[in-house]
């Protein structure tokens, strides 16, 4: 498992493994997000089995897909809401983590400049500097 901590408390990873939920819960995290559509791809774990083992592991599990590289306000709005509706660490997973940094990084649940959510970004190993226009930076 790729754990890339972005922040304290928020960390994304490429795709996760229902065997890796006690791992994460280990680790401290508290919750789980999945950026993935279900069946996305062959061989990706279903996501009723991940979100299966999560709750076995005690972890909570939110789905928010995107896809085609189109981040909805809709997507946005509910990973920010669940960013600042969790106590705790939290770990977003696409199939690479691109998504899951964007949607952070659009998202903004900590109320960051431009500069410094892609800064966080680059650190994590994403260049995500083509969003910021988007940003206003």
């Amino acid at each position: 498992m790729d754990i890339r901590e972005v922040t304290p408390g928020f960390a994304v990873s490429p795709q996760i493994a229902p065997g890796d939920m006690k791992t994460l819960a280990d680790k401290g995290y508290v919750a789980v997000v999945c950026n993935r559509p279900d069946g996305e791809e062959p061989g990706q774990p279903p996501l009723e089995d991940l979100r299966a083992a999560a709750t076995q592991a005690g972890l909570a599990f939110h789905h928010i897909p995107v896809a085609g590289g189109a981040f909805p306000d809709a997507a946005i709005a509910a990973f920010a809401a669940v960013r600042r509706g969790t106590q705790g660490p939290l770990i977003a997973y696409c199939r690479t983590g691109t998504r899951s940094i964007t949607l952070e990084t659009l998202a903004n649940p900590a109320a960051r400049s431009a500069d410094e959510r892609l800064r966080d970004a680059k650190a994590a190993g994403y260049d995500l500097s083509a969003l910021a226009p988007r940003l206003g930076g």
